[in-house]
């Protein structure tokens, strides 16, 4: 039995501490107390298989005494540097630990990918990124998805693989920017797909936005050197077309919260949890005007998130014209 630490008590740290629970004993850290056994009632009602909720305090003697832990960081992008530079728990311990990043976005300001924070912390080859089409609320549940695991170890990728449940498939590929990118695009066409369809503007329309949203975040990525495959798969349009079309991604409730004139502090507060396509437009914007990169999309999403016509910026986009 594999011991494994998951950072985060948000509902994706959750659900994949309950699924890795299956076949592993697993850790939760979060700031906050959970209440496990709520949450375990879908999966099974065997509470002998929920997590453990562990201190941070406690944390070096737990991982100090398990025989070749795995990790996993499931903290908004948003907070994860200042997590990072607090988490003086982790330092004796940074250089050897192996990590699962399930954390997706990028910093505002500096414009960082998820990646590029975490390697002034850890070694490149010691971490791995999941990426792919999954809600959290259908993983607690036990529902069948696919997920792709990223990184240039490919061993240590097959070795978290290995940790997932039956009801969860996984891929191991070696696109980490390509995944990273996808990842954090995908959380803003899908605030532009809440819109669309908030605004009852029809299937013809959502089906252009989405398409066109999967050529523009395939393109930025290629800047990058990102491949062009990884958006055509599981970690691009598979994650972008379920988070662009379900009312459980909170990326579209956002943009479908806009479009029905809620302000964004009204929907965000009804949220009660990071939309991270909110954060990630504005670094996209940001770094697009940096290297002149054609992304409308992204730059008709932030003028909205700033307050900008919901109905013009959708017209912007969908009318004939070059946009």
């Amino acid at each position: 039995m594999q011991d494994i630490f998951v950072f985060g008590g948000g509902a994706w740290g959750l659900a994949l501490a309950f699924a890795f629970s299956q076949k592993n004993r697993v850790f939760i850290l979060s700031r906050r107390k959970l209440n496990l056994i709520q949450y375990d009632t879908s999966m099974t009602q065997d509470s002998s298989i929920t997590p453990y909720q562990l201190e941070y305090n406690d944390f070096l003697s737990c991982y100090k005494n398990s025989n070749n832990p795995l990790c996993v960081i499931a903290i908004a992008s948003a907070f994860l540097r200042d997590f990072m530079e607090k988490a003086n728990f982790l330092s004796s311990v940074r250089h050897d630990m192996q990590v699962l990043v399930a954390s997706k976005g990028i910093e505002q300001g500096s414009g960082a990918f998820v990646n590029e924070i975490l390697e002034q912390y850890f070694r490149a080859d010691s971490m791995c990124y999941l990426a792919g089409p999954s809600f959290a609320k259908e993983v607690m549940k036990g529902l069948p998805c696919a997920l792709v695991i990223h990184s240039s170890n490919e061993n240590l990728s097959k070795r978290y693989a290995q940790c997932f449940p039956d009801f969860i498939k996984t891929y191991v590929q070696n696109d980490v920017i390509g995944a990273e990118i996808a990842g954090a695009y995908k959380n803003v066409i899908a605030i532009a797909g809440g819109i669309c369809d908030g605004l009852e503007l029809g299937n013809n329309a959502k089906a252009s936005l989405l398409s066109r949203g999967l050529v523009e975040m395939a393109r930025f990525g290629a800047f990058f050197g990102a491949k062009q495959e990884t958006f055509l798969g599981l970690s691009g349009s598979g994650d972008l077309f379920l988070t662009s079309n379900s009312t459980m991604s909170r990326n579209y409730r956002v943009g479908f919260g806009l479009a029905n004139n809620k302000s964004l502090e009204q929907i965000l507060n009804e949220l009660g949890e990071v939309a991270e396509g909110v954060y990630s437009a504005k670094s996209i914007v940001q770094i697009s005007k940096k290297h002149n990169l054609y992304t409308p999309i992204a730059f008709e999403v932030q003028a909205i998130l700033e307050g900008g016509s919901v109905q013009a910026g959708l017209k912007n986009l969908l009318s004939n014209k070059r946009k």
